[in-house]
């Protein structure tokens, strides 16, 4: 049970680190706006999701029939997260941008477990998610700080990072969900993800030219569809087949820390001292979660959860 839940632990970890590369990368294509950019990564990736996971979709098709409202719910979530992210992104900064998406999905993961499940949530996951979110709001307060005349667009940038965070936790909550049902890790990622991506395809052809129009350019929409999309929720799954949503979103708080760091070296964007420290508390919530019991749910829910690792591993 720990090898499995460390194993999970560094998956989902690798997962925060690649993701934590599409910002940069997206600077790369400058003439392809944020839309067409969050179309091509996430819609190609979950269609590449769902083509793997084809015989898997097949065994389960009527445990999936019987969780279309789950399914349905997680791909309009799937569809909307990365138009969210990239502009949130584009508006706010590739630091700021991912630090506001990442840092919320804990929370609106936890309300999820919370109030949809019953599931209480422990004092360390408070704990890991206090100082992921601390840390969070101090590399928000370096950026409005260091660039004034820009509130206006960091705080629309801010804003949709909201909306990110909120629909990453919730197409995380419903694939989880799913797999608690039974369905296959395979299965419940295809399907989430390959119903998201086909939402997200009249997008790309209505915004996607730019991507073909140089090399660079298609070369970035590839990297993205297939490293941090593709690969990246292949990991991702594995992780969440093992821990509980809450869990698997605070682990990713990592995720606008590398983003950060890669906008300071690479992109050009400058990062304070107050900056720097909001990276370290983000470090510290991860130390928490690798070493804390998160979940303190019922009996009943730790029997679910066994048979739930039973089902997908």
């Amino acid at each position: 049970m720990k090898r499995q839940r460390l194993l999970a632990f560094g998956a989902i970890t690798i997962t925060s680190i690649l993701w934590g590369t599409t910002g940069t990368a997206a600077t790369f294509a400058p003439n392809a706006g944020p839309l067409a950019i969050g179309a091509a990564a996430l819609g190609i990736g979950g269609i590449l999701q769902a083509l793997i996971a084809v015989p898997a979709l097949r065994a389960s098709r009527t445990q999936l029939r019987a969780n279309v409202p789950s399914i349905a719910l997680g791909a309009v979530a799937v569809a909307i997260y990365p138009l969210a992210f990239y502009s949130s992104m584009h508006l706010a900064g590739v630091a700021l941008g991912s630090v506001v998406s990442l840092a919320s999905a804990p929370l609106a993961s936890g309300v999820l477990e919370r109030f949809v499940e019953g599931a209480p949530l422990s004092r360390w996951w408070m704990l890991a998610a206090g100082l992921g979110v601390s840390g969070s709001a101090l590399l928000c307060l370096s950026k409005m700080t260091h660039d004034p005349a820009d509130v206006g667009t960091t705080l629309a940038g801010i804003a949709l990072g909201l909306v990110a965070g909120a629909t990453y936790a919730t197409y995380s909550w419903c694939a989880q969900r799913l797999m608690g049902q039974g369905v296959s890790r395979s299965a419940s990622m295809g399907a989430v993800f390959g119903t998201g991506g086909a939402f997200l395809m009249p997008v790309l052809f209505l915004t996607g030219a730019p991507l073909l129009a140089t090399p660079q350019a298609f070369t970035v929409a590839a990297y993205m569809a297939l490293v941090p999309m593709f690969l990246g929720y292949l990991l991702f799954g594995y992780g969440l087949s093992r821990l509980s949503a809450s869990t698997a979103t605070t682990i990713t708080l990592s995720e606008p820390a590398i983003a950060a760091v890669l906008a300071v070296v690479i992109v050009g964007e400058r990062l304070s001292g107050l900056g720097w420290t909001g990276l370290g508390i983000i470090a510290m919530a991860l130390a928490v979660l690798a070493i804390a019991p998160i979940n303190t749910g019922s009996a009943a829910t730790k029997i679910g959860n066994q048979g739930k690792m039973q089902a997908v591993g």
